[in-house]
């Protein structure tokens, strides 16, 4: 059986992924993957994902040049949630959010309400084109 057959694909062939930091176990971002994303990161060593926005495959960093290497590939217990282990590349600290910050979960639920509490490193103006 292909690896690929064990993934369960949600109706439209998408699963969902995590990527984590591989150095601080920091949870970076979520997004969807397509078969064909996740053989191009198997292979590639380098994060691919499927933008849904776009209809077509995303090669993490390719306007930005902030980078995803991958160093481990795993599949939940369910088999339908994968999760990269990763290093963030392209700025120091690593940029994964479009919006300039480290990770995607900068929003903190704070006395009713979202709070942004981690710092924006790089303006988004300046990073995509």
């Amino acid at each position: 059986m292909n690896w690929l057959d064990e993934v369960k694909w949600d109706a439209a062939g998408l699963v969902p992924v995590i990527a984590q930091e591989q150095a601080t176990g920091d949870v970076l971002m979520f997004a969807w993957m397509d078969r064909e994303a996740l053989q191009k990161t198997a292979e590639l060593g380098r994060a691919v994902y499927f933008s849904r926005s776009r209809g077509r495959l995303w090669f993490m960093g390719e306007e930005s040049g902030h980078v995803q290497t991958v160093h481990e590939i795993r599949l939940d217990c369910d088999n339908d949630v994968v999760l990269l282990k990763v290093t963030q590349l392209g700025h120091e600290p690593g940029i994964a959010c479009h919006t300039g910050r480290h990770s995607c979960f900068f929003h903190r639920y704070e006395a009713g309400q979202w709070k942004a509490v981690e710092p924006v490193l790089k303006d988004p103006e300046s990073i995509y084109k």
